[in-house]
This record gives structure tokens, sequence and C-alpha cells, in this order.
């Protein structure tokens, strides 16, 4: 089985969705004749036309209305936005249209549009290129939010992305782009949408995460292990809506959890889940839930990038914490 990058990943998925599906049109700045800013996109127009892969103006919010319109016509648009920090002009578009078709024409249209866009720091890029923005999109009702943290993962959730009836944005992490490669078929099978991953069992306490820091929290659960404490760790993939089941389930098993993400602390998604745990796992804790984030600031320049990403140690540290607790 061939290995791929996971931006490799996402071109496969690209090239076979649109392959399987002539209604699969791709959109955005430079997608065309550069391949995209990071070539994700690379090769696409050559090879299925100028037609079906074509480059728009610098206009995030053009780009976001012209998917909003082909998928409610019943083409399958697929829009990239350049990095996240850009993706606010589309708000009117996520907000109120995409997430509202299917309700307000009652089930008559939906829209199965794809807002691809690259998410979280790491690449020593300026401002408003590291943004993790991501509960914010969670919180828009009708709209799926989508972030891989794997090859592998990067093509079997953007195929179903793109297959899925109604809009979904894909939360692309840039710092994996090209970070590791994994094993991937380009088989055209999709991985299921709203389900997490369990990336590792464990009995003493669960760690849970999505998108690049994934790699940063299955580290820790490899230096935890060393100390003899035994950590499950759990990919979440889709963060809306988010398979609260699995996340249930472990944490009544190790009755310890630490919620590992990039994005600011305060509203953070992480939030969310400790407010699941709460309501719905109370009586299988152990310890309080710890969440492990980026700070309550703007995400600083290069030279400081590293100390506001979760790093190994403080996630570390949050764990040995709940295990202080029994």
């Amino acid at each position: 089985m061939p290995e791929v990058t996971l931006v490799e990943a996402i071109n496969l998925a690209l090239g076979r969705a649109m392959e399987d599906d002539p209604d699969v049109v791709v959109l955005g700045e430079d997608v065309g004749v550069n391949g995209g800013v990071f070539r994700a996109t690379a090769g696409l127009q050559k090879r299925f036309g100028a037609e079906r892969v074509f480059d728009t103006p610098l206009a995030e919010l053009l780009i976001s209305g012209l998917c909003v319109g082909m998928a409610a016509q019943g083409l399958k648009p697929i829009g990239e936005i350049q990095f996240m920090g850009f993706i606010y002009p589309c708000l009117d578009q996520l907000v109120n249209h995409a997430s509202r078709m299917r309700n307000r024409t009652q089930g008559r249209l939906t829209c199965p549009m794809v807002l691809r866009t690259p998410h979280g720091a790491g690449i020593r890029a300026p401002e408003h290129h590291s943004e993790s923005t991501e509960a914010m999109l969670a919180h828009i009702p009708g709209l799926r939010v989508v972030i891989p943290s794997s090859p592998e993962r990067a093509y079997g959730l953007l195929l179903a992305a793109i297959r899925d009836p109604d809009p979904v944005v894909f939360l692309e992490p840039t710092r994996l782009y090209r970070a590791a490669k994994g094993e991937v078929q380009d088989d055209g099978e999709a991985l299921p949408l709203d389900r997490a991953f369990v990336l590792r069992e464990g009995r003493d306490i669960t760690l849970i995460s999505w998108g690049a820091v994934v790699r940063e929290t299955m580290a820790a659960a490899d230096a935890l292990t060393a100390e003899g404490i035994a950590a499950e760790v759990i990919d979440l993939a889709t963060l809306k809506p988010y398979d609260e089941s699995t996340v249930l389930d472990s944490v009544a098993k190790t009755g310890r959890c630490v919620i590992v993400h990039e994005a600011a602390h305060t509203g953070g998604f992480g939030a969310e889940i400790a407010a699941l745990i709460a309501e719905r796992g109370l009586p299988s804790l152990l310890a309080p839930v710890t969440r492990v984030t980026g700070y309550d600031t703007v995400i600083p320049m290069a030279r400081l990038e590293q100390y506001y990403m979760p790093s190994v140690e403080r996630i570390v540290t949050g764990a040995r914490r709940a295990c202080q607790f029994s």
C-alpha cells in the first residue's frame, strides 16, 4: 500500500471524488493553475479541465457564495479558503444560507458543499495564517465540522464530507500536511463522519484531542506509559456533531479525562466536552476534567508560537495531576 503525506491524501481524495462524480467541482484562489497554496489541488485542473477546477478572485465571500448557489442547484462544490484566518467573510454564507438550506426549504433542497481550509499554527506563518477557531463553526446548527489528523483519516473523511448531502467545513491541520506519511489506498472508501477514533486503549486516563495536536497527545501517552499510566487516546475527528458515546464510554472506563486542543482556552470546544462529561458522566469521574489548550491571546508570531501550542510536557503534567486523585 503506498505511503503519502496528508496533503497528498487530500489530493487523492479530491481526484477520486471528481472521477467518480461529474457533479463535483473545485474552486478557490490559485487552486487551478498553481494547484493551491499548499499544492493540495496540484494536477487536478490538467486532469479534469478548467470548467471543473477553476481559480477565483481573492474574495472569500464570493467563494462561499458560489458554493452555496452551486450546491442548491445540484452540483457538489469544494471551495478552498487559503488559511483559516480568511474564513470569516464566509460566515455570512455559512450561517445565513448553507446551514439553513435544508430547514428553510423543508427538505426540498440540501447544500452538499465542502469548504476546505488549512487550520492551526506551527508553520511559522504571519498573522491570520494560524487560526484555530473551530468552536465558532461548531456553534452553527446545520453545519458539520471535520478535522483529520492523519493521511488515512484525511482521505476517508474528505470523501465522506464530499458525499454528504449537507454542508461540511473541512479543517486541515497545516503543520501535518507534510509532517509524516501514512498508508492510503486510493480505493474510494470513505470513513464515517460523526464518529471518534480510539487510537490507543488504556485503563487509567482518557486523552481527547483532534487535528495537529493529536501527535503531541499520542507522544504524551507514550511518556505516561513509561510512568505506569495507561492512557486511552481519542481522536474526535468530527467536532459537529461529535461522538458523545465514545467519549462517555471511555471516561466511564478510566474515570479521568484530559482534553487537548490548540485553540484558545476560553470558549474552546474542550469546554463543550467537559460539560457533556459533567452532565452525563459525572458519577464515573475520579478527578476533575482537565483542559490543556492554547492561551487566551492572539496566536503569536513565529518565535513564540511553540510556547502557545500545547506541548507533550504540558499534556503529561495535566494527566499526572488528574491521576493524583483516586
